[in-house]
This record gives C-alpha cells, sequence and structure tokens, in this order.
C-alpha cells in the first residue's frame, strides 16, 4: 500500500463506485491563531459507511472534527454535505442537517437528568419522534433506562459516553461524528461502545465517522480509515488494508490492543 493511499482509498467491497461521498472534504486548512492545525485535508465518508481517522494524540483529528461541525472554521478548501456546500455555515444550522456529534469528553449536561439530557437531543428536530427515539435508545443502553431520573454528572464515565452517543441520536441523524468514544473507559465498556456503533450501522444504515486513539478496535470496525499526522492524511485504505499495514502496525498498534 503506498503511503499516498489515493490509489486504494475506495477498494473495500463496502464503497461501491455508485456511492455518492455523503460527506466530503477538500483541501481543507484550519488554522488556531497563526498556527496551522489542518494542512490541506481531503477525504471522502460514504453513504452506509464506518469510516475512522486514526492518529496520535495532538495529530488533528478532533480539529477536523470539529472544522466538519463549523467550530473553528475552515480558512481555505470545502466541507460539502449530501451534496450542499456547509463550508460557511453556522454550527446550529449544520446541526439542522441531519448530522450530531458526540464530541470529545462527553459533553453532557451534568446537571440535568439523562430523560432531560435525552430531549436536549431530540429538540433539534422538534421532539416529532420523542417517545419513539427514547424507547430506541434505551433498547441500545439498557443501563440509561435505570437512570433516566438521575443527574448526568453522577454517572460512571462509560454511562456518559453512551448518554452522549443516545444524545446524538435522539436528532435521527443520517450521519453520526464520534470523536474519541473510547477515551478513558474500561475494555470492557469500550467493546459495548464498539458494538452498539457496528449495530447502528449495520440495522439502521446509518453512516458514521470516527475519530479514534485506539487504532485497533477503530480499524476492525471501520469500513475505511485514514491516517493522519501532523495535520496531513497520509494514508489510507480499507481498514484490513491498514490493520495489516507494517507502517500503521509500528506506529499505532504495538502494545497489543485487543
Amino acid at each position: 500500500m503506498s503511503t499516498a493511499g489515493a490509489n486504494i482509498a475506495m477498494q473495500s467491497p463496502q464503497a461501491s463506485a455508485a456511492r455518492q461521498p455523503l460527506l466530503s472534504v477538500r483541501g481543507v486548512k484550519t488554522y488556531y491563531g497563526n498556527i496551522i492545525a489542518l494542512k490541506g485535508v481531503d477525504m471522502d465518508v460514504n453513504e452506509g459507511e464506518i469510516v475512522t481517522l486514526i492518529g496520535a494524540n495532538g495529530a488533528g483529528k478532533s480539529t477536523l472534527m470539529m472544522t466538519i461541525f463549523g467550530s473553528p472554521r475552515a480558512r481555505e478548501g470545502t466541507i460539502t454535505y449530501a451534496g450542499k456546500d456547509i463550508t460557511k455555515m453556522p454550527t446550529h444550522e449544520i446541526a439542522r442537517l441531519s448530522i450530531a456529534q458526540s464530541p470529545e469528553g462527553r459533553r453532557i449536561f451534568p446537571r440535568m437528568t439523562v430523560f432531560e439530557n435525552l430531549q436536549m437531543g431530540a429538540s433539534m428536530n422538534g421532539l416529532a419522534h420523542f417517545d419513539q427515539d427514547l424507547e430506541r435508545v434505551c433498547t441500545l443502553f439498557p443501563r440509561l433506562k435505570e437512570r433516566l431520573q438521575q443527574r448526568g454528572g453522577t454517572l460512571s464515565g462509560g454511562e456518559q459516553q453512551m448518554l452522549a452517543i443516545a444524545r446524538a441520536l435522539m436528532s435521527r441523524p443520517k450521519l453520526l461524528l464520534l470523536d474519541e468514544p473510547s477515551l478513558g473507559l474500561a475494555p470492557l465498556i469500550v467493546k459495548q461502545i464498539f458494538q452498539i456503533i457496528k449495530e447502528l450501522n449495520e440495522q439502521d444504515g446509518m453512516t458514521v465517522f470516527l475519530v479514534e486513539q485506539n487504532a485497533y478496535h477503530a480499524l476492525r470496525l471501520a469500513h475505511r480509515g485514514y491516517v493522519m499526522v501532523t495535520g496531513n492524511i497520509t494514508m489510507s485504505g480499507s481498514g484490513r488494508e491498514l490493520l495489516e499495514d507494517p507502517q500503521v502496525r509500528a506506529a499505532y498498534l504495538e502494545g497489543g490492543h485487543h
């Protein structure tokens, strides 16, 4: 596999040539002040795929996720979603386009109950299908069903992550952006979270863009993956190709993630 990766980026069987990118990032540059964080990123997420972005801490993964959502804004390049240019769109308008984000650090509302947090997620579509969606996320996350009246801040880290994902799902997104869902969680909880992401994709056909430091789990789950190093995409390929690539193994998989 070439490190440029462009020639193999679309070869996985799940990503047929007929698929149109649901999300397309082209030449995106993002700055913090005068410091360039993203150096011209090109990336596609096709409808019905799980695509993961891996890389070391500080590589720019979360910056890309936040740039897609309009904060910070891309200074150069374009971001399109379902054929619509969203590069300059305000964050609250992007959220109404059936894109939901579960940000890094599980930013739930700690003083609100689990139920109220889920209401906040559903408010994006005017609580139109609230009861039905509540039942759905309680089936996906039985732990949350037991804690509906508990304040978010009193939940364990794993439960807070489940709540962050469930809150995002309440808006019925076509595209789910997940930023470091496994961060700081026990291995058993990480397995549960990744299993739920897989179910959402396979059973509901949900498109998922996953930013993740746990390269082993992320690449096993993903149809396709990208590797980011200091603000540049350096490799891309199917999840399996990247898992088996010696450079990826040496940089991100040594130390036996299982």
